[in-house]
């Protein structure tokens, strides 16, 4: 080579020297690649050449090439969020490729940020060739959240009924009310959270919106205790959210009348209808009802009392109860069951229950057709009517209380026995037991004894109490009776406690009471 090298002329080893420095990288480009240690790549040609033109030809010959000139690529998202890289295998004379040969690559690309470092080692380790791998990924702004309120009631106050199978709609599943009971959570406060920011491969950045606090709470019903972030009832009733406060009423009052679409109305104060009630509607209250219309065929629930000012027609549909009095213009064609005192000016085919009086009132004050029974007694102005309606009347206890108590006594005595002969038995094993030792089936026996004694005596515990509830029951209807200050008609079945009376000729003025198992009558004498 050195021979051959003398006989090269000073212009043509010139040449040669301008020809090499043309293949090495720039001055622009070599900060970039010094830490490259790609085989054959940006390796800075020797000052004074001591090879020939045949042998550094060769040695190019056979440099591998190096991955951004043997087919390697690397695709990027038009978004610039995502960059794939795809590697050709080493050619001859290269085992493998190196971490620092990877983000080189990325960089001359524009890829500065967001390397994904498990997915590059992977591919030297196992050598994964010819598929597109995920190498960078960028990171989208996360947005924060402000501070919110989450409220424990529909603060929109928006019903929809429910479509049943059939494809028909209930309304009566709708509910026009949110309500909550004093120290019930309303409302909790969410603080807010800040987001993080996000950039893409090429470190362009995305800032994440600032956020930002809400406001304090209003309303004069709602209290804070030991946690500020969480607000409380202060009573019991209707609660709204209105212009950003909250609101919380014991009355709820609906102006106008209440149609089936609005189906069901729930509330743990007072409710109040102004017009009238359609078929279908369901009420709930925790206290009372008050309607100043008309009722149909709905079905009222009241805690306290239920005042029907212009009655109901309950066309056999209607069911009526509260905890308290009812008072009604007219009852017709309903079921009502009262824990206090029935008034009204008539009831026509009605089924009344009541656990203290029924009193008809106005110059009709009627009872015509049904099924009318009062704990306390019934005083009415006319019991059925002219065509001889068939009509009952009872005062007292009805005849299922005493059936219970009989059953109650008679399986109090049945305990009482069965625990007198299991007792015996236990205590006469005991006796044996403390004179020597018995059999381990006795004493087997001894275990199953103390265990029967023990709920013998708890079922007759409880049956007592069921008995002294029924004597209770009996004590309190006791002293009941039906009045009637005009008219009884032929056709009238008067019954106090178990004894039936049924009225044979229409008479008047008739008071009927209960005395020694009988039903006995007299005439009201007015001065």
């Amino acid at each position: 080579m050195a021979n051959e090298y003398e006989f090269l002329s000073k212009h043509e080893v010139d040449a040669l020297r301008r020809e090499v420095e043309s293949i090495a990288l720039s001055e622009d480009e070599l900060p970039k690649a010094k830490n490259t240690e790609t085989p054959g790549e940006n390796k800075k040609i020797p000052e004074h050449l001591d090879m020939g033109t045949d042998e550094m030809e060769q040695e190019a010959e056979d440099a591998p090439p190096s991955i951004e000139n043997n087919g390697s690529y690397i695709k990027i998202a038009q978004d610039n969020m995502t960059a794939w890289m795809y590697l050709v295998e080493p050619g001859e004379g290269k085992d493998n490729y190196t971490m620092e040969e990877f983000e080189n690559f990325l960089k001359k690309k524009g890829i500065v940020t967001g390397y994904h470092h498990s997915n590059m080692a992977a591919m030297i380790k196992k050598r994964v060739y010819e598929r597109e791998i995920v190498v960078a990924r960028g990171q989208a702004a996360i947005e924060g959240k402000d501070g919110y309120y989450e409220y424990k009631f529909d603060p929109d106050q928006s019903r929809a009924p429910k479509v049943l199978e059939d494809g028909r709609v209930d309304y009566t599943s709708m509910s026009s009310l949110a309500n909550v009971r004093k120290g019930d959570v309303v409302a909790i406060y969410h603080h807010a959270r800040e987001g993080q920011d996000g950039y893409n491969i090429k470190g362009k950045a995305f800032k994440a919106r600032r956020v930002k606090e809400a406001q304090p709470l209003k309303g004069t019903d709602i209290y804070t205790e030991e946690n500020p972030d969480v607000y409380l009832a202060q009573k019991s009733g209707k609660i709204e959210l209105k212009n950003g406060k909250i609101d919380i009423q014991a009355v709820h009052e609906i102006k106008g009348d209440l149609t089936l679409i609005t189906g069901k109305v729930e509330f743990y104060g007072d409710i109040i209808v102004t017009g009238n009630v359609e078929s279908g509607v369901v009420i709930r209250a925790g206290r009372n009802i008050e309607i100043r219309g008309t009722v149909e065929a709905a079905n009222l629930f009241a805690g306290g009392n239920i005042l029907l000012s212009r009655g109901i027609q309950g066309a056999q549909r209607a069911k009526v109860s509260a905890k308290g009095d009812i008072f009604a213009d007219f009852i017709e064609h309903t079921i009502m069951v009262a824990g206090g005192n029935v008034q009204a000016n008539s009831i026509i085919n009605s089924k009344i229950s009541a656990d203290g009086e029924v009193t008809l009132t106005g110059a009709r004050g009627t009872i015509i057709g049904g099924y009318t029974h009062a704990m306390k007694g019934i005083e009415a102005t006319e019991i059925g009517n002219s065509v001889e309606v068939r009509t009952v009347v009872h005062a007292g206890c009805e005849k299922d209380v005493y059936q219970r108590l009989y059953a109650a006594k008679s399986k109090d005595a049945s305990l009482s026995d069965e625990l007198k002969e299991a007792s015996d038995e236990l205590n006469e094993l005991n006796r044996k037991k403390q004179k020597g030792q018995i059999p381990q089936r006795l004493e087997t026996q001894i275990q199953y004894l103390e265990g029967r004694t023990k709920s013998l005596r708890g079922e007759v515990a409880e049956n007592k109490l069921v008995i002294e509830e029924m004597e209770a029951l009996i004590a309190r209807g006791k002293d009941s009776k039906i009045v009637v200050r005009g008219n009884i008609y032929r056709g009238t079945v008067v019954s106090l406690a178990q004894a039936q009376l049924p009225i044979e000729d229409t008479t008047c003025l008739m008071r009927y009471y209960h005395k020694n198992g009988l039903i006995e009558s007299s005439v009201i004498a007015y001065s």
